[in-house]
């Protein structure tokens, strides 16, 4: 017998929704189950304290360099060359003697080779050098009245032949004498170590790019230097490295014993009077005078200027602010004003 048509209706509709009643069973079924979000807890990292290499401007962890600085009055003769350790001084000062020579006085801290040298006799200038970084100061002796004033000076004097450097300061075989006089830096930097380390000598940014002569400066290919007429060493700009690289008299290549050419972040070239007193070329350093500053492959003129014996040398731009250099070592040039400075651009 057959249902009347809204019977028909009628069940269809129940059967629709019981089928949908099953199938939104079937979905809540199949919902994922929501967790709970975990509280978000940053975690904070404390940086690791550093200090800045106070001849260099690079940091260095802290109490790393708790130690004096070694100078030492370096052989720039040809006999004397490669010398030993030239490489790894934070800062290389190149100054005039007789015959129109240049000598070094190079200092060591942050990085100290087991040997340094060879060593040679001091100057009159030398005190106003070291003086300012306190430390010890190596030297093979010289005449009697610049042996005196560097031993007035506030630094530790570690000369050849005492008693106290008997097994520090030697005639090693890398050369004839008088070029073969040797250090051995690290235990005469241990036997003084109550001296306190150097004081901070230049104004430094925070990068070569931050550099006042990277910013500010104009492009620079070569610095020529003329300290006489048979001695014109050179620096040339290595964009690789980001170094200026050295060339002796002649255009060879300038290397220390490592085999590495010598080579400076930072070359500061300072135009200073010269007398010649008892037949000795007396360097001033006391005063003021043109300087320029050379980073990152670029030139900024400034004004240097020191006052007193340990007084630190200060480099201002033509606004009266200082310069400051990259982190990393410095060559500093003393150029006699009778000798001749040039700067070629790319």
């Amino acid at each position: 017998m057959r249902m009347p048509a809204r019977s028909r209706w009628m069940a269809a509709v129940g059967v629709l929704a019981a089928l949908a009643l099953a199938s939104g069973c079937a979905a809540e079924r199949e919902l994922p189950v929501p967790t709970a979000t975990p509280e978000y807890v940053p975690v904070f990292e404390e940086p690791e304290p550093y200090a800045l290499a106070p001849l260099t401007g690079e940091q260095v962890a802290v109490d790393a360099l708790d130690h004096p600085s070694i100078a030492a009055k370096i052989d720039n003769n040809i006999n004397a060359r490669p010398q030993i350790g030239l490489g790894r001084a934070d800062i290389v000062y190149e100054i005039l003697v007789e015959g129109g020579a240049t000598r070094h006085i190079a200092v060591w801290h942050s990085d100290i080779p087991d040997e340094i040298g060879p060593i040679r006799s001091v100057r009159p200038v030398d005190p106003d050098i070291v003086s300012p970084l306190g430390g010890i100061i190596a030297y093979s002796g010289g005449q009697y009245r610049f042996v005196v004033a560097m031993q007035n000076a506030p630094v530790y004097n570690a000369i050849h032949g005492q008693a106290d450097t008997a097994e520090t300061i030697f005639r090693g075989t890398n050369a004839p004498a008088p070029h073969n006089v040797i250090v051995r830096a690290p235990q005469i930097v241990a036997q003084q170590r109550k001296l306190d380390p150097p004081p901070q000598l230049f104004a430094f940014a925070e990068s070569v790019a931050a550099a006042t002569a990277t910013k500010e400066g104009s492009p620079t290919a070569r610095i020529g230097l003329q300290f006489s007429v048979g001695n014109t060493p050179a620096w040339e700009w290595n964009a690789e490295s980001e170094r200026w690289v050295r060339f002796m008299h002649g255009g060879a290549v300038d290397r220390d014993a490592s085999g590495d050419q010598l080579a400076a972040v930072n070359v500061v070239t300072l135009r200073v009077p010269v007398q010649v007193i008892q037949s000795i070329p007396t360097v001033g350093l006391r005063g003021s005078g043109e300087a320029w500053v050379s980073t990152g492959g670029a030139t900024v003129r400034a004004q240097w200027s020191k006052s007193g014996l340990t007084d630190t040398i200060r480099l201002i731009d033509e606004h009266g602010v200082a310069v400051r250099l990259a982190p990393g070592n410095t060559w500093v040039e003393l150029v006699p004003l009778a000798g001749d400075v040039s700067f070629r651009a790319p």
